[in-house]
């Protein structure tokens, strides 16, 4: 049993319970997923495998640096890997070894996983959007309607706090949705529903680990 699949965004929909209740689902494109190396406490200080996700792409695709870490272990073109931590508790996933199949049969509903993907990029944000701030007066000759206002003291410590919220880049940054609930998996085509929305926009890469937590 492996600790988690590559996949990717497909988009929402909603799915209907037994009782008749509706229930909002993302859809995701789980797999087929391929191993490629094994990582070994041994020789690399942890315990970990990489899984390739298989997307029928030409191999010009893929730069010739990862045409030979794939052919290593007689895989297909991937041009996404990522590594997936192997605990001291999972026993089945030391059976796992390079050119192995994860398919997204291994999962079940009712299952809790988390979600990893990219968020979407909103650009240069200011604090109103990026923060949710409240805009300052917006009559009686006030100047400041949607500025940060004091970001520090002027005497003392006569500098900005670490980690001061302001304006920066919004989105575009690696998150995780934790513990979200399985609702339905589609073996046949891999396609995994979860309940709730995950990270990223429709087509993004994402990691479906199993939940540790």
């Amino acid at each position: 049993m492996a600790p988690g699949i590559l996949g990717k965004k497909i988009g929402m929909a909603q799915v209907f319970r037994p009782d008749g209740r509706v229930v909002p689902v993302t859809a995701l494109q789980a797999g087929p997923c391929v191993v490629v190396s094994r990582k070994t406490a041994a020789r690399d200080g942890y315990e970990a495998i990489q899984l390739g996700l298989v997307e029928f792409i030409k191999e010009s695709r893929v730069n010739r640096p990862i045409q030979g870490h794939l052919k290593k272990a007689d895989a297909p073109p991937c041009r996404f890997l990522r590594e997936l931590l192997v605990g001291d508790s999972d026993e089945d996933d030391g059976a796992l070894k390079p050119g192995d199949r994860v398919l997204a049969g291994e999962f079940e509903p009712a299952e809790t996983v988390d979600v990893i993907g990219t968020s979407k990029g909103r650009g240069f944000a200011g604090v109103i959007k990026r923060h949710g701030f409240s805009r300052g007066p917006e009559s009686h000759g006030s100047m400041s309607h949607r500025a940060p206002g004091s970001i520090g003291q002027s005497s003392y410590p006569s500098r900005v706090f670490k980690g001061t919220r302001m304006s920066g880049q919004m989105g575009a940054g690696r998150v995780t949705a934790r513990n979200l609930e399985i609702v339905e998996v589609n073996a046949d085509d891999n396609v995994i529903l979860v309940k709730g929305a995950v990270p990223g926009p429709n087509g993004g890469y994402v990691i479906v680990r199993r939940t540790g937590k």
